[in-house]
């Protein structure tokens, strides 16, 4: 009995480690990768950097973005960090504020 009363610490650490840090972190991972699989032309985003503008053409693994009136630029896809107004609806969208789901 001793030998798993010594057990039990780590053991309870490294759960609430696991609950407290890891399976967050792994949710929003998932909720970015889906935002930016589901970009549609006409969504306002925010790219890491900082820099705001509206997708003109989703790619594969990249997307043109108008930062300003007649200027378009290409970025990775990972470069966008936040949709700030989907095409359907208005206000911000970041995924790391989603409620958790179950």
């Amino acid at each position: 009995m001793g030998e798993l009363a010594s057990f039990l610490p780590p053991v309870a650490i490294a759960l609430l480690f696991w609950v407290m840090v890891v399976r967050p972190a792994s949710r929003r991972q998932k909720a970015i990768a889906k935002l930016r699989a589901d970009l549609q032309p006409g969504q306002r985003v925010m790219l890491s950097s900082g820099i705001y503008g509206t997708v003109r053409s989703p790619a594969d693994d990249r997307a043109g973005v108008e930062i300003a009136p007649g200027t378009e630029i290409e970025v990775a896809r990972a470069a966008i960090s936040v949709v700030d107004s989907p095409a359907d609806s208005t206000g911000p969208t970041d995924p790391v504020d989603a409620p958790d789901e179950g």
